[in-house]
């Protein structure tokens, strides 16, 4: 098992569909069905590396995705998501503060 390269609060950009979004939780590895990866994660991506749920930015999506297919973004913005609150009180230096309701 690896040690994951982003943290929740991070802003993120999907190298191959290249959307913006914010790390709301991370898995050190893959944990949803062989029926899920086997239809949405076609370029099948290591189970054993951690997976990414992220906050779509300015669309009401979130995503599960490998760690292999992210980077950090570059842009110094905040991302629009109506989910958003729930997790994040503010941003700061780049970074999300998480809510401190989640623990």
């Amino acid at each position: 098992m690896k040690t994951s390269k982003f943290t929740v609060g991070q802003v993120v950009h999907h190298k191959l569909f290249h959307y913006r979004g914010v790390v709301v939780d991370v898995d050190p590895e893959f944990s949803l069905s062989e029926e899920w990866y086997q239809s949405v994660a076609r370029s099948q991506p290591p189970k054993d590396q951690p997976w990414y749920r992220v906050l779509v930015d300015g669309t009401n999506d979130e995503t599960y995705v490998a760690e292999r297919n992210l980077e950090l973004d570059q842009e110094s913005r905040g991302i629009q998501h109506p989910d958003l609150h729930r997790y994040f009180t503010r941003m700061e230096g780049g970074h999300y503060v998480r809510n401190q309701l989640l623990n």
